[in-house]
Parts: structure tokens; sequence; C-alpha cells
């Protein structure tokens, strides 16, 4: 038995369900419908795929000693995940009372590849433009490493481990919240939930474009 595959995967695993702006996006998209949300979470799993795939190949660690390139990387980031934060305020107000509060998944669904192919391209942005994410991945994967073994097929096992904890986890997520679908939308509830994730999605997004360089 691996003890440091072990380990790493659930380092990996609280890692991936930590709660953020991709997390905050796959619940806001689910409440739509279940294809915006299972897509969203699709997207999000390319987007650490990306991640995965620069650490292994060692081009994260130019990202990250490169502050221009790291800190453009870092707006562009903030600046999607603020865009993301408005537009879901703003789809609010622009309801308003006169609508009867209706919830997202209460409109008449978008033609389902439409829809499909717009989620998916948020949840992939959404964490794809996550700064934090090369830092993370390249001091995280070398200390699951054992001394002496080849470190490129190791790195690959870790990375390939943690796009399918993703696969698992997001769609997960995205199927619960179709699931309690009925009670999430609900007028009232529904406002609460995507008012409460423009607002996370908003404070993150300015957090990143006015916050000092992530290193």
């Amino acid at each position: 038995m691996d003890a440091q595959l072990i380990a790493f995967t659930g380092v990996a695993a609280g890692m991936v369900a930590l709660p953020g702006a991709d997390f905050t996006v796959v619940v806001r998209n689910a409440l739509a419908s279940r294809t915006a949300g299972l897509a969203t979470a699709l997207g999000v799993a390319g987007g650490l795929l990306v991640h995965t795939a620069l650490a292994v190949a060692g081009l994260a660690a130019v990202l990250v000693t490169m502050p221009v390139l790291f800190r453009t990387v870092q707006l562009l980031g903030g600046a999607y995940v603020l865009y993301l934060g408005i537009s879901a305020l703003y789809a609010i107000r622009r309801r308003g009372p006169a609508d009867g509060g209706k919830a997202p998944g209460d409109a008449p669904e978008r033609p389902v590849p439409r829809e499909f192919g717009r989620a998916l391209c948020q949840g992939f942005l959404t964490n794809a433009l996550n700064p934090k994410a090369p830092v993370l991945f390249l001091s995280l994967l070398p200390q699951f490493v054992p001394h002496g073994q080849p470190p490129l097929p190791r790195t690959l096992l870790l990375a390939a481990l943690v796009v399918v904890l993703a696969l698992i986890w997001f769609p997960a997520v995205a199927l619960l919240v179709d699931r309690l679908g009925r009670w999430l939308r609900r007028p009232r509830t529904a406002r609460a939930i995507e008012g409460g994730s423009g607002v996370a999605l908003t404070g993150l997004g300015l957090a990143l474009v006015t916050g000092p360089l992530l290193r």
C-alpha cells in the first residue's frame, strides 16, 4: 500500500472540495438546470487539467518566477470572476419584483448545445485563470514523489488523480443542487442563493484585482 499516494489523495480531495469561485459557479449554474451545472463541473475539471499539465511540464515554474506574467494571469482571473459576480447581481435586479422573483430555472431554457457550451466555458475559465493554482501545484506535487523514483510518471499519476477527484466532486455538487432544485428554486431561496453567489464572486474578483501579487 502506497502511504504517500493515500496521503496525497486526502490532501487533494480537500483541495478540490474547498469552496471557491469554481464551487460557487457550479452551484449557481446548477440552479439554472442540470445541464448547465454538469457542463460547468466538466469545465472546472478541464481547468484543473490545464494546471496539472503545466505543473508536470514545468511551465508553471516559469509563470511563478515571472512577476509580470503572473500578475497578468492574476488580473485576468480576477476580472473574469468579478464579471461573473456582477452579472449574477445584475440578473437579480433585472428580474426584480415584477417578475415575481423567478428563479433561474423558471425561465425558458436556452437550446441545450448553447447552454452546455456557455456553462462549460464558464467553469473552464473560472478555474484555468485561478492564479493560485500554479503555486499550489508546484508546491504540492513534488512533496509526494518518493526519493529515488522517476518524477515524471509519479507526477503524471498525481495530476491525473486531482482531475479524477474533480470529475467526481463537482458533478456530484451539480447533481445534488439539481436534486434539491424544487426547494432551492423557490423564489426567495433562489434569489438569496444567487445574491450570495454574486456577492461571493464579486468579492473574490475584487480581492484578486486589487490585492497584492500572490506568490
